[in-house]
C-alpha cells in the first residue's frame, strides 16, 4: 500500500540502518580524534606540566649561562690580544712613525682604552604600576613602560653626534660594527645579555653632549614618556673616566654564494 513504507515492519529497518550509520561513524570519528588530541598532550609533555613556565625558564637559564661564557671568553681574547701586541712590539721592523699611525688607528677603532671626561645616561623601566601622571594621556599599555631598543639607540646616536670620543653600553665599548639590539625587555650587545637599569658612559665633552641629547627629537618623544609614564632617566658627569677597549673579534662576516 502506498503507505507501507511508513508503518513500523521488518521492510523498514535497512532504510533506519542506512540513516543512522553516518552519525555513529561521525561519533567514532570524534572519539578517534579525542584520543589522539590526549595522546600527542602526553608525548609533548612526557610527564609535566605544559601549562608551567618550566621550558621558558631553562631557557632563560641557557640564555644566561651563553652570556657569563661569552663575557668570560671576552676577557681571556683580550688578555691574549695584550699578550700578542707586547710580542710583536719587541722588535717589528717598524718606523717610529709607523707605530705612532697604528696607535691612532687603533684608538679609533676603539680597540685601546680611552680616558677623558665623561658623561653617564642611565634608561630604566618605569615601574610596574604605572599609571598617568599628566591630564589627557591613556593609561599605559605595557609597552609604554619598558625600554626599547630605539631608545637605547637613539642616546648612543645623539652621544655620537655630540662629538663623543668612545662609548660604552654598560660594560662593553661600542665599535663600529657594534649592534644594539633587544629582545623583549632585555639588551643583547656583543653575544651577551643585560636587563635595565641601562647605564651608556660617553667620554668627550659634557656640555656638548648635554645638548646632543636634548636636541635628538627621540629623546624629546622619549621625555614625553618620562613625565607622564615615569621611564627613568638620569643625566650625569662624571668627571675623568677610562673606557675599557673593545676586546671581542673585529673580523668582518659576510655572505658567500653556494657553490
Amino acid at each position: 500500500m502506498s503507505n507501507s513504507a511508513d508503518s513500523p515492519g521488518t521492510g523498514s529497518t535497512p532504510e533506519r540502518a542506512r540513516r543512522f550509520r553516518p552519525v555513529r561513524i561521525l561519533t567514532a570519528a570524534v572519539f578517534a580524534l579525542a584520543g589522539l588530541i590526549f595522546f600527542t598532550s602526553f608525548d609533548t609533555a612526557k610527564g609535566t606540566n605544559i601549562r608551567t613556565d618550566t621550558s621558558l625558564l631553562k631557557l632563560s637559564d641557557l640564555i644566561e649561562e651563553r652570556s657569563r661564557e661569552n663575557g668570560e671568553l671576552d676577557e681571556t681574547n683580550g688578555t691574549l690580544r695584550k699578550e700578542i701586541e707586547a710580542l710583536a712590539e719587541r722588535d717589528d721592523g717598524s718606523t717610529k712613525a709607523e707605530d705612532e699611525k697604528l696607535a691612532a688607528l687603533e684608538k679609533r677603532a676603539g680597540t685601546q682604552k680611552l680616558k677623558g671626561e665623561s658623561l653617564t645616561v642611565t634608561l630604566n623601566d618605569a615601574p610596574p604600576d604605572a599609571t598617568a601622571k599628566l591630564p589627557g594621556y591613556p593609561e599605559p599599555q605595557p609597552d609604554y613602560l619598558v625600554i626599547h631598543q630605539q631608545d637605547l639607540q637613539a642616546v648612543v646616536n645623539a652621544l655620537w653626534q655630540g662629538g663623543a670620543k668612545g662609548i660604552k653600553v654598560m660594560d662593553q665599548r661600542l665599535i663600529s660594527t657594534s649592534a644594539v639590539r633587544c629582545v623583549g625587555n632585555t639588551l643583547i650587545l656583543q653575544g651577551r645579555v643585560y636587563s635595565p637599569p641601562y647605564k651608556i658612559t660617553a667620554v668627550g665633552d659634557p656640555g656638548k653632549l648635554q645638548k646632543a641629547l636634548a636636541a635628538s627629537p627621540a629623546i624629546q618623544n622619549y621625555m614625553v614618556y618620562v613625565n607622564v609614564y615615569g621611564l627613568g632617566w638620569k643625566v650625569e658627569e662624571n668627571g675623568p673616566v677610562t673606557l675599557p677597549g673593545y676586546s671581542g673579534t673585529v673580523d668582518l662576516h659576510y655572505a658567500k654564494p653556494v657553490e
